[in-house]
């Protein structure tokens, strides 16, 4: 007697639990997706690049170390590298930008 009532409520639960589960990967599933890399600089660029632009740019401080500002520059080169896809615009924004940094700074700025 008390076996059928024990199954029962065994398969019961069983099918709470396997409910709340799929109520809850479909409301997970419903949420906006969140940006999974960081977000660079998106604005426009100045004439004359400054330390800010630069630092943005790279994604670092304004008064970070040479070896960070290596670091940072072989990681946004490596995503917009020309021979991968990349622009070269960009990629002459970004030599600049690290130039900038390390204070190899030429009067003409950018190529383009």
């Amino acid at each position: 007697m008390a076996t059928p009532f024990l199954a029962g409520l065994a398969i019961a639960a069983a099918a709470l639990a396997g409910r709340y589960g799929i109520q809850a990967w479909q409301s997970l599933k419903a949420r906006p997706p969140k940006p999974r890399m960081r977000k660079f600089y998106d604005g426009g660029f100045q004439p004359k690049m400054t330390r800010r632009e630069a630092a943005l740019i790279l994604g670092i401080r304004e008064n970070a170390a040479a070896d960070k500002v290596k670091e940072a520059h072989r990681r946004v080169m490596v995503a917009n590298h020309p021979d991968a896809g990349g622009s070269h615009y960009l990629a002459s924004k970004i030599n600049e930008a690290k130039d900038v940094m390390l204070g190899k700074t030429k009067d003409g700025g950018s190529a383009f």
